[in-house]
Parts: C-alpha cells; structure tokens; sequence
C-alpha cells in the first residue's frame, strides 16, 4: 500500500533565520533572535560577532534554550502528522524556493575561501528568484570580486565555473557592476585566467552557460581597449566562430554575434573573423544581426573579398533586402555597395540583377531621404546598369509603378 504523503506550510517563526530549515533545537540570542543551534554556532565559530538577523554587534554571545518555541514546534510536528485515517502517513515540509539572505552571507563567505559547487549553485540560485535578491548579493561586501575570483583560479571544475557565470550573468544587470567587473579583471592584468576559464566554458559547457559566458564578455567589453584585450585573448575568435558553425542553437547564436560585432573593431580583429570562416557562416543565416556584423566585415578588402568569393552571400542579401526593419536594409545596401562598387565585382552584379536586386534598391532609394544610404544606392544602380547589358528592371511586383531607372 503506498503511503500518504502530507505537505505542510511551515509557519515563518519556526523556521531558522539562517538555514530556513525548522528549527531542531531552537535558542535565543541577547538580540530576542532566535536560531536553530546547529546553525548560529556555526555562525559564531566562524569568527562574527553580530546578529545574523539585525547585524547588531553582540554584547555577548551566550544564547539560551527557548523552549517555549521548542515545545510549539513539537506539538505542531505531532498535529501535523496525526491524520484521521492514516496509520502513518509521510510528513513532507515544504521548503522555501530560496536560501535566506543570512545563508546568502556565510555562502559568499564559503565561496571566497575554496570553489564550492553547492554553494555557488545555492547562491545562482538565491539571485534568480527575484531582483531584490540581486541588489542583495550585489550590496555585500565585494561580491563582484569574490564570483570572478573563482574564474581566475586554476584547476576548477567545469559545474563551478559554469554556477560562477550564471551569477555574473544575472548580477551584471545592477548598476554598477559592469564597471567594477571590466575594472577587476582588465586592469588588473588578470583576464588570461578569466578568458581561460570562459574558454574552457564555450568548449565543454552547457548551451546555456556558453550563451551566459557570452554575455559576460560582451557586457565587460566597455571601450576600446577592453574590445581589443579581449578579443585578441585565447583564441577566442576561433572557438566563438567555431560555436557558429558546429550549433543551431537561436540564443547561443545571437550571443555570438552580438559580441562579434560588439569587439570586431580593429583590423586584426576582422581579419581573424573572415579568416576562420566567418563570412561563410552568417551567409547561412542572414539574420539582421549578421547583416550588421558583415557590413563590418566588408569595410576591409579581405571582407570584401571574402563576400565576393561566397555565391550565397550577395542573393541572399537581396532576397532578405526589403523583409527586414531600416537599419537591416542600411546594413545590406552598404554590403552591396561595398562589392558592386567599390571591388567591382563583376560576378557579384550579375547576381544582384539575376535576384531582382535593381528594381528593389530603387524602393529602398525612393524611401530614403537625402543621405549616405540614397548615394549608395543611386551609385549601385549606376554600377548595374553599366555592368550589365541585357539590364532590366524585372518582375519584382510593386505598387511603385513610377520609378523608372535613372
């Protein structure tokens, strides 16, 4: 016969401060607090002389038995588990989704002192369930410092490293913290052990926790210099562009090129990029973000040489010209006019005019005001035109009956 099981809710006052367990053997401290014993001995052999709860400093740490609360939480327990009709049913108390934020305290403590996984995982945890957890952890002590440290330490295992950049990942949203983290770890000489740490993630974590890594990355890349730094560290252009290539995975994905476009300002940095592939891979998925990350690309010869070289590319930046929001459509006529007119591209024009592309930049022409985006465009149909003798305007439908080539 299968036993009952009983939930119960555990009212607030039996329940400890520290570890929200109910209380086994509850005492008093000077304050009026009470704790479970187990839980403020261990409070005060680690070396604190405040009051959990209040933060009060204690004028003594003597505590005493509150056996009144003893006896409640026994005759509570026995009430609790004597149900009409069962011999012997299960009590099961129902905990609280998250640690206390005095547990919070003594596990940041743990945490500053060795790479624990339980309580990394306990803290992730504690910062998930609400944004006033966050400010939280966030206000206490150097909380910033002590998550990273475990990044920059040696020999850690993957699960606490992976718990570390999912607290980062939420906490980096509070005000403040993204400065104080680009500080910690760029100028302090210290982001090859950090980058090494966020490497080991991308290549042997969870979807989730390379997509949170990404995103630490790209939040502590404030400026230049820290865009330079982090990039050109631990082959990480490589491995990022190699997560392109070898997943499907939407949000990963996007991670990726959000952080590409972020740091890809330098030349080295491009030239890394197009080298490894990149070109090839966004033409695959021509989102609006790969757009924007090839109108990077292409401001450099070997991008636009790398563009030129795809068959892919440049049809399907036509095909996606007029299905995509204006700064898109910005994106990929820069691409177009990159090739067509400033690489001459001749192979690349036939392309553009076999996808209809003529008639299309002379919508997007007619849309713009006067501007870089309508100059392009006017010089890409002057390009195509001359490129191309049997030049026509095509079928594309459109109520814009009344342009006509120039």
């Amino acid at each position: 016969m299968v036993k009952e099981e009983l939930y119960i809710t555990v009212p607030s006052v039996f329940r400890c401060p520290i570890s929200l367990d109910v209380m086994k053997s509850p005492v008093s401290l000077c304050t009026g607090v009470t704790y479970d014993r187990s839980s403020i001995q261990h409070w005060l052999e680690s070396g604190h002389d405040t009051c959990p709860a209040t933060m009060q400093v204690l004028p003594s740490k003597d505590f005493v038995p509150n056996l009144t609360l003893h006896r409640l939480i026994n005759l509570w327990v026995q009430s609790s588990t004597l149900r009409p009709g069962s011999d012997s049913p299960r009590l099961l108390v129902a905990k609280s989704p998250a640690i206390s934020e005095v547990r919070a305290k003594l596990l940041m403590e743990k945490i500053e002192s060795e790479s624990c996984v339980d309580s990394l995982t306990k803290v992730a945890e504690f910062v998930s369930c609400s944004e006033e957890n966050r400010r939280f952890i966030v206000r206490f002590g150097d909380s910033s410092e002590i998550i990273a440290s475990v990044l920059r330490r040696k020999c850690v295992e993957i699960k606490a490293l992976e718990m570390a950049v999912r607290i980062l990942d939420l906490i980096l949203r509070e005000n403040g913290v993204k400065e104080r983290l680009n500080k910690l770890i760029l100028e302090s000489n210290q982001e090859n052990n950090f980058l090494s740490s966020i490497v080991l993630i991308l290549q042997n974590g969870s979807l989730n926790s390379k997509t949170e890594s990404i995103r630490v990355l790209d939040s502590i890349a404030l400026d230049s210099e820290s865009k330079r730094r982090i990039a050109d560290s631990q082959n990480l252009i490589s491995v990022l562009v190699h997560l392109l290539k070898s997943n499907d995975n939407e949000p990963l994905n996007d991670a990726v090129v959000s952080f590409l476009t972020n740091v890809s300002i330098t030349r080295s940095i491009k030239s890394q990029l197009i080298q490894n592939g990149a070109v090839e891979i966004l033409s695959n998925s021509l989102t609006e973000k790969s757009l924007k990350m090839l109108a990077i690309l292409c401001a450099c010869p070997e991008g636009r040489s790398a563009i030129s070289s795809d068959p892919k590319c440049a049809a399907g930046i036509v095909e996606r010209l007029l299905k995509v929001s204006k700064t898109a459509t910005e994106d990929a006529v820069l691409v177009l006019w990159s090739v067509c007119c400033l690489r001459k591209d001749e192979k690349v024009k036939e392309e553009v005019v076999k996808g209809n592309g003529v008639t299309k930049i002379l919508v997007v022409m007619q849309r713009e005001g006067e501007g870089n985006v309508r100059m392009m465009c006017r010089d890409l149909v002057k390009a195509l035109r001359a490129g191309c003798k049997d030049w026509t305007l095509g079928s594309y439908e459109t109520r814009t009956t009344h342009i006509r080539p120039c």
